[in-house]
């Protein structure tokens, strides 16, 4: 996708679509919705992180920024390669309105386990072959990542570090030893990620078919329990006892007083410019097979990253540190190419950030909702955006328009009331259409502003540890209607097909 052009999209989680398996995957309903977002003139479908989840179900702490979500994995296409009979919901089924991650998560990987055991017996020699020549061009990262998952299950859960010492310390005899005796459960896993990367290139190309693009988004840090670090300790801040020294988060500000300690090990910059920065050509190289651009979460931290000691319990103590800036982006693009990547460039951001964004070319984000707290001079308001942006009315951080609208203070309500001709009934076709009417190149709601819903429908909370990344849709909630008013505004705006207009009229 050409990050110069003028188009819109939506920010739909995948695990937010609906079904019956109890999260949103790469099944039926994916396809269906590629099929909305072409029928509303969307040339855009924004994810967020595709690795598998972490602690509170995060997206954002994974045990892998290589390997893709089992979750994301559909049933459908298994039982129609033979592999697992239909499956047989639990008493009750799942619910449609949240993910219910305690219940979905057993029963989807016990699933997986019949359909792996399905092919084993069942295979034909093309598809045998197809997975072994998958996992030997996948070697780089799916090697460590397979037996990590093999001995997190051996060590019933425990985090790498209390692992056995040779396994820990990654000594290459116990290693070995331990690929031959885990080679059942490696080959599982192996299996997992295969059939997650066919399906998401298959519905990558669907999408392609039909003119939409797909977003994926790139967290900058890894998890501490990953086996990123486990594989490679030394390029993160470690002690000898592979306990961070010090962790990731950002200080205190207006937004957020207590600032935020999230706990991510930081990197070791300077060993990773020694090795050309091999890891993260390797990492983006992977992100681009399974999404045209991508996001990069927190790029601040490229430019500058905060460092908090890992002794201390909150961000009010800690140090900003200067990031590998454009060296990193150089190396990555002398092997890969131009690179289609979105900076996330909110929050603390000083004249270093904007000048790596910049250096770099690539577009930075503005955030209609945080627009109205200042006046006419706000770098939000749609008339003060460079064009080489992307506008949106909130992310996946944010609260839904209504919500946004219904929480408001009293002055940015009647400031955003004033500037979009807007009432709570109509607020949220209102941002979406001054997001769209604007000079910026590209143009992304959360679809839950398309469907004008509230603060109950949210996707995540920053900060709060537990109940985010839950939220589903179902059909009978769209109706044709925001179909049709989303492709009339994507047209008129210059974003979408023009035939959108006639049809409308």
């Amino acid at each position: 996708m050409n990050l110069h052009q003028r188009a819109a999209g939506v920010l739909l989680h995948v695990t937010s679509l609906p079904g019956p398996h109890g999260i949103g995957d790469f099944g039926p309903e994916a396809y269906h919705f590629v099929d909305w977002l072409h029928a509303a003139g969307q040339k855009l479908w924004q994810w967020l992180p595709v690795n598998p989840i972490g602690p509170g179900n995060s997206p954002y702490q994974s045990v892998s920024a290589f390997a893709g979500s089992p979750l994301m994995v559909a049933l459908e296409p298994l039982v129609q390669r033979g592999w697992v009979d239909a499956p047989q919901l639990p008493l009750g089924g799942f619910g449609h309105a949240a993910v219910e991650f305690d219940r979905v998560v057993p029963w989807r990987l016990a699933r997986l386990r019949e359909a792996a055991a399905g092919f084993h017996t069942r295979a034909t020699a093309g598809e045998r072959a197809a997975l072994a020549a998958w996992r030997e061009a996948q070697a780089y990262w799916l090697d460590d990542y397979t037996l990590f998952m093999a001995l997190e299950g051996v060590h019933q859960g425990r985090p790498w570090w209390e692992w056995a010492a040779p396994l820990r310390v990654r000594d290459a005899a116990a290693l070995a030893a331990a690929r031959r005796e885990h080679a059942d459960e490696i080959a599982f896993w192996a299996f997992v990620q295969w059939c997650f990367d066919e399906q998401c290139i298959r519905l990558k190309a669907y999408a392609h078919d039909r003119g939409v693009s797909i977003m994926g988004d790139l967290p900058i840090f890894v998890a501490h329990h990953s086996a990123d670090c486990w594989a490679r300790p030394d390029l993160y801040e470690l002690d000898d006892a592979f306990q961070p020294t010090v962790v990731a988060g950002c200080p205190p500000d207006d937004l957020g007083p207590q600032g935020q300690r999230w706990g991510n090990p930081l990197y070791r910059w300077d060993r990773m410019a020694a090795e050309g920065y091999a890891w993260w050509v390797d990492r983006v190289r992977r992100a681009l097979d399974l999404a045209d651009v991508f996001r990069i979460d927190h790029f601040r931290g490229f430019a500058g990253y905060y460092e908090i000691p890992a002794s201390s319990p909150t961000a009010h103590v800690g140090c900003w540190r200067p990031g590998p800036g454009q060296a990193l982006f150089d190396a990555i693009s002398a092997k890969l190419g131009e690179l289609p990547i979105v900076a996330e460039d909110l929050g603390h951001i000083t004249p270093d950030v904007i000048d790596l964004r910049d250096g770099c070319g690539f577009p930075g984000m503005k955030i209609l909702q945080f627009a109205f707290g200042g006046d006419g001079a706000h770098e939000f308001l749609p008339h003060n955006y460079p064009a080489h942006c992307l506008v949106y009315t909130g992310t996946h951080d944010n609260d839904t328009v209504r919500g946004w609208w219904q929480q408001a203070a009293p002055r940015e309500r009647a400031y955003a009331g004033a500037y979009l001709a807007a009432t709570e009934a109509d607020v949220h076709w209102a941002m979406i259409r001054a997001a769209w009417n604007s000079v910026a190149h590209i143009a992304v709601c959360q679809f839950q502003d398309v469907l004008g819903l509230d603060s109950t429908h949210r996707m995540n909370v920053p900060g709060v540890g537990e109940g985010n990344w839950t939220w589903r849709f179902d059909w009978p909630m769209v109706g044709a209607e925001p179909a049709r008013v989303l492709g009339l505004m994507t047209a008129a705006s210059g974003r979408g097909r023009f035939e959108l207009l006639r049809v409308g009229a």
